[in-house]
């Protein structure tokens, strides 16, 4: 199938049985969105004599998915990048505005997360927390907080979502006052588009506000976990693993979207 140049949600298939979890989840998000859904697979170089076979299973994927669903747009993808250009060539080339990917192998896409300027959502393949009405939101000290926001906003504006904030509970006057910025264009945001929101201040610093937050949205019923992913990565995180490994892990079957500070992120169109 050939790729048309409107923006899509792609889901990462791995060709395997979990795969039919992931693109029950992508199909949820393009009806939210009005978006094509597009079913990508990244191989291997060493794999290239199975390209036939590979395109074919890509295939049947999305007859199975237009038999079900014979309005929604469909498209494949089947590329062999590595992983820190394949983000950029999605963003830019193929029009995508949200990656699905199996949350049970962080591993195999923390390169690619590292590098993307599009969100990640990281789902179980046996998930069937798929609403995405439930919002949580944990606020920090970072700028790029903005960015988490807008795409709460989103989920608000399309899904009729509600979203929680929990803010950082920060000691220095510099952090506070910039939890306090955070919290208020957040705010300001949710008000200028009348989502209903909650906003609560939680007891941790910034450092430990997301674990925070993934304690909330697990004991209520919060069905997507939004948050920041890494500013800074060191050789302990790679060591010790990236607090959103852990966050993911921890989640279970609750989707947990992963916003990359690090970069310019790309915003959806109307």
């Amino acid at each position: 199938m050939t790729v048309s140049k409107e923006q899509k949600i792609v889901v990462f298939t791995e060709l395997k049985d979990s795969d039919q979890g992931l693109i029950v989840h992508g199909l949820k998000l393009a009806s939210i969105f009005k978006k094509e859904l597009c079913l990508l697979y990244n191989y291997r170089p060493k794999q290239k004599k199975q390209h036939d076979e590979f395109k074919q299973k890509l295939q049947n994927y999305a007859a199975i998915v237009k038999q079900e669903v014979a309005k929604q747009k469909v498209s494949t993808l089947l590329l062999s990048e590595s992983q820190t250009q394949l983000p950029d060539l999605l963003a830019e080339d193929y029009e995508a505005i949200i990656v699905v990917v199996n949350s049970l192998n962080f591993k195999d896409y923390s390169t690619a997360l590292a590098e993307t300027s599009i969100p990640f959502l990281f789902v179980h393949p046996e998930s069937k927390i798929m609403d995405y009405n439930h919002l949580l939101q944990p606020i920090d000290l970072r700028k790029e907080i903005s960015d988490s926001s807008l795409w709460c906003s989103y989920f608000g504006r399309f899904n009729a979502a509600q979203i929680v904030t929990i803010s950082a509970n920060d000691k220095t006057r510099e952090a506070k006052q910039n939890v306090l910025k955070n919290t208020e264009l957040t705010r300001k945001l949710y008000e200028k588009f009348k989502i209903v929101h909650k906003r609560f201040r939680g007891s941790k610093s910034s450092l430990r506000n997301v674990f925070e937050a993934l304690e909330l949205a697990l004991a209520s019923d919060c069905n997507l976990l939004v948050i920041l992913g890494s500013s800074n990565i060191t050789p302990l995180d790679l060591l010790i693993g990236l607090p959103e490994r852990k966050v993911i892990k921890a989640a279970g079957k609750l989707p947990v979207m992963v916003i990359n500070p690090r970069k310019d992120n790309y915003i959806l169109c109307d």
